[in-house]
């Protein structure tokens, strides 16, 4: 069953700005090199997205694109070195994944652009502002606060009756007061919520046992890029503990998830790139502002809820944007 019904968020993109012509044009004969800063392959379907938008810009790689090598799959311990690396080698602009390559870019360069994708951009302390950002940093942000809230009230609707619900969260991403504002709107639905945390990869599964300890009934998995990076080893355990877990993204329930909801990753990735050639073209970084997405899909997995034992009710089937069966 597939069902296309998106739906749209109040305080979506920011208006574009109103730029001179001679911004919007490559220079002939220019190689134009970037770098990123990534937990992510670079053969991840978000980056495959990235490099078409480029292409479809006029920006090829092998042509008049470079991509300096050393940036994708880079662990957090290893940001910074690679950060400092990355700006000695001189690119045009530098593409970050999360807030923690994001400020790894920034305390190493305040003149190369930095175009970041980050879970909320003013939040994280990236840029003062979404309409002008200042600096050299723009980019995408994912309105992750409102977003983890949704996720939590569409997951307590898939488990009727539930009274435990779990968070998953990531210490280096999610603050003391969006966990509280988590814990409040759980407990106005009369549920409990418990906050077990991840801070690296190694750290998952034994955070995700103690959710299993403490007899949770679903685990809501916040947004992180830490959590996605490692989404398969997130659900796995959470299928072998028999738990319905909601995801940040939809292609995480296409992947075996028991629910995802938010912009599809690829698209966020393909907003970025639009920014980025902006840049390359000639824009200025501080005066680019902040874009966010405004389409929103809300996938299920009937056979990953069939596999842990889960019925979810007939109402919020209908109401999914996508439907695994």
């Amino acid at each position: 069953m597939r069902r296309r019904q998106f739906i749209t968020l109040v305080g979506g993109a920011a208006a574009s700005v109103s730029m001179p012509p001679a911004l919007f044009a490559q220079e002939a004969g220019r190689i134009y090199r970037i770098g990123f800063l990534s937990g992510a392959p670079r053969e991840w379907a978000m980056y495959t997205a990235f490099f078409e938008e480029l292409r479809g810009s006029g920006f090829i790689e092998g042509q008049n694109l470079t991509v300096i090598e050393g940036g994708f799959g880079l662990s957090n311990e290893h940001l910074a070195e690679a950060a400092a690396a990355l700006v000695k080698a001189s690119p045009d602009a530098i593409v970050t994944a999360g807030p923690i390559a994001s400020h790894a870019a920034q305390v190493a360069t305040k003149t190369i652009p930095i175009l970041a994708a980050s879970d909320n951009m003013v939040g994280d302390g990236l840029v003062p502002s979404i309409r002008r950002p200042g600096g050299n940093t723009t980019g995408v942000s994912l309105l992750a606060v409102e977003l983890d809230r949704k996720r939590q009230e569409l997951l307590i609707e898939a488990v009727p009756g539930i009274r435990r619900i779990a968070t998953l969260a990531d210490p280096n991403v999610a603050t003391p007061s969006h966990l509280q504002a988590l814990k409040d709107a759980a407990w106005a639905r009369g549920v409990e919520l418990s906050v077990f945390s991840a801070a690296t990869a190694e750290a998952i599964t034994p955070a995700m046992n103690e959710v299993s300890a403490w007899e949770a009934e679903a685990i809501n998995v916040l947004a992180t890029p830490l959590f996605f990076f490692n989404g398969q080893t997130v659900m796995g355990r959470a299928a072998a503990l028999r738990l319905p877990a909601m995801y940040q993204w939809p292609e995480m329930a296409e992947e075996g998830g028991f629910a995802g909801y938010g912009p599809r990753i690829t698209q966020w990735f393909r907003q970025l790139a639009r920014l980025l050639v902006q840049v390359l073209r000639g824009a200025n970084p501080a005066e680019l502002p902040v874009e966010q997405p405004t389409r929103f899909e809300f996938v299920l997995n009937l056979q990953a809820a069939k596999a842990i034992g889960h019925e979810i009710p007939a109402g919020l089937v209908l109401r999914a944007d996508k439907v695994i069966e």
